[in-house]
């Protein structure tokens, strides 16, 4: 080990969909704030308070495929990462800074009942936006001993 470390563990909601970006030979990036939520209660008021911090979340080549295809906004996920700084300079010259966490290894949270139930709730929707009810099928039986 050569004395540092740069691991980042989050665990929060996408704030949004994932944002692709294709380059020639086939790599990929994507991109998607990821929330995560600290709450205490105040001692004076007695009032619960809840902060929520932003994180920008970067995934490369296949994680960023594999997270375009199952992960959608509210989902909840585990990421491990490193923190990478990016700097640049804006069209009136002025130096900017961004942190972001590149992913290296994540673990979707999200029940698939919930992600079926939000992805049915999604396409029962009508023209108007209301949802409209939906008859559930039940799963065949099948007669396996097992």
């Amino acid at each position: 080990m050569n004395g540092t470390i740069n691991k980042v563990i989050l665990i929060g909601h996408l704030g949004d969909n994932v944002k692709m970006h294709f380059f020639d030979g086939g790599n990929s990036i994507g991109r998607f704030p990821l929330a995560t939520n600290d709450s205490y209660v105040n001692k004076s008021t007695g009032e619960r308070v809840t902060n929520t911090e932003w994180h920008n979340i970067v995934v490369r080549n296949k994680l960023a495929e594999i997270f375009e295809k199952y992960a959608h906004k509210g989902d909840k996920v585990y990421l491990e990462g490193r923190l990478r700084t990016r700097k640049w300079t804006t069209d009136e010259g002025v130096e900017r800074y961004t942190t972001e966490i590149h992913v290296t290894e994540f673990t979707f949270l999200t029940p698939k009942s919930a992600k079926d139930q939000h992805t049915q709730e999604n396409s029962s929707q009508n023209a108007t936006g209301t949802s409209q009810d939906a008859a559930v099928e039940k799963p065949e039986e099948d007669d396996l001993p097992f």
